[in-house]
């Protein structure tokens, strides 16, 4: 992996070069500082355990088509280090594993092929904008989507019949095309379209199935977040008899979880398309004691009569709204786990919490992407007796 040809190039990996052993170490030390700077005091922290796999770990890649030199060739990969405008093509991504960098290049071939012109950023024309590749790693199903405007001369049963002929190690299950004419620069589903199979791949997590859509939010280093996840819920008491509140749910798959032994699992998402996947896959596997509320945390709880004995939080990037932690502290909970994606924001959360009556019992840290800037933290908190 250190001997990436894109290194300081691609702005897909911030660590490339840099030792694995330092990279972690750099991690811990990040959230270690981030304690101290914030205030927190904490019972044990059982340090940064590092990834299952520094190799091929992902199983989503968002590509987007574009040019490394304004009117040079098409490319198709990740945004170039530092600069908004230029994409760099991923030959020989180390990241996902082969079938992923053979599809990125037969795609891209086939489009410089035809002729076909990337979507420009400022002009707001052009074709092409963005191949979304998604994988099951327990069961070897592929999707594959690719996002154009709404254009015409796309040839969807030849980019079909290109795909299906590729001597792949994986099995694609679905071929989509999403047509896309919003002039931000991301990824919006204005229409998907079938071109072959079905829209979901299946998973296999936490002794629960999944059916995973194109746009779904799901893990994308399952090995990784299925030991995060075991090891976090192993921290909480028995929840046996008791009501679990999961905040941030997504799909649920904690949620599901709490749900085989919890009298009862709510799970509250502000992603109308990741409820939905919630309640299918609860019902999937049969499921009867978990419910799934869609809406902004902040104005969900006040319409939720029930009281949790337990609550789980999950919070996206920016961390945990200040007006939602009140709200969380007035339920009176005796624990409270906290999994964070993104320190920065985690620590003020923590020291709000530990200034009204909550103590940080366990906190371990996990390098769950590896090369990248990321860190996952688990924390366990526990009410202060009197408070």
């Amino acid at each position: 992996m250190n001997n990436c040809q894109l290194s300081g190039i691609c702005g897909g990996c911030l660590y490339q070069g840099v030792p694995y052993s330092e990279q972690t170490a750099k991690k811990e030390k990040e959230v270690l500082d981030l304690l101290e700077t914030n205030h927190i005091e904490y019972g044990e922290f059982a340090g940064l355990e590092p990834a299952p796999s520094v190799t091929a770990y992902r199983n989503k890649m968002e590509y987007t088509f574009g040019d490394m030199e304004k009117g040079g060739p098409t490319t198709l990969g990740m945004h170039r280090s530092r600069s908004y405008m230029s994409v760099v093509n991923t030959d020989d991504c180390m990241l996902v594993d082969d079938d992923f960098n053979l599809i990125r290049k037969s795609v891209l071939d086939f489009c410089t092929g035809r002729g076909y012109v990337h979507y420009n950023k400022k002009r707001h024309n052009g074709l092409l904008r963005n191949l979304i590749i998604r994988k099951g790693e327990r069961t070897g199903e592929l999707l594959v989507c690719i996002v154009t405007t709404s254009e015409e001369g796309f040839d969807e049963d030849g980019f079909k019949e290109m795909l299906l002929a590729l001597p792949l190690k994986s099995e694609i299950v679905g071929i989509m095309r999403t047509v896309n004419d919003n002039i931000a620069d991301r990824v919006t589903n204005e229409d998907t379209k079938v071109l072959y199979g079905r829209d979901h791949y299946n998973e296999k997590i936490m002794g629960l199935d999944f059916q995973v859509n194109i746009f779904a939010f799901f893990q994308t280093n399952i090995s990784a977040v299925e030991r995060l996840y075991t090891e976090a819920l192993e921290m909480i008491d028995d929840v046996t008899d008791k009501t679990v509140f999961d905040l941030y749910c997504g799909t649920g798959t904690i949620t599901q979880t709490l749900a085989l032994k919890a009298k009862k699992a709510v799970g509250v998402e502000i992603s109308a398309d990741a409820v939905r996947s919630a309640h299918e896959n609860a019902e999937l596997n049969g499921l009867t004691n978990c419910e799934f509320m869609e809406g902004d945390v902040l104005k969900v709880l006040d319409n939720i009569s029930e009281k949790p004995d337990v609550i789980v939080l999950d919070p996206p990037r920016a961390g945990i709204h200040y007006k939602v932690l009140p709200k969380l502290m007035n339920y009176g909970v005796d624990q409270i786990l906290y999994i964070s994606c993104n320190p920065k924001t985690m620590a003020p959360n923590l020291a709000f919490m530990q200034e009204h009556g909550y103590r940080v019992m366990r906190i371990k840290a996990y390098d769950n992407f590896p090369f990248t800037k990321h860190v996952e933290t688990v924390v366990l908190m526990s009410r202060v007796e009197g408070k």
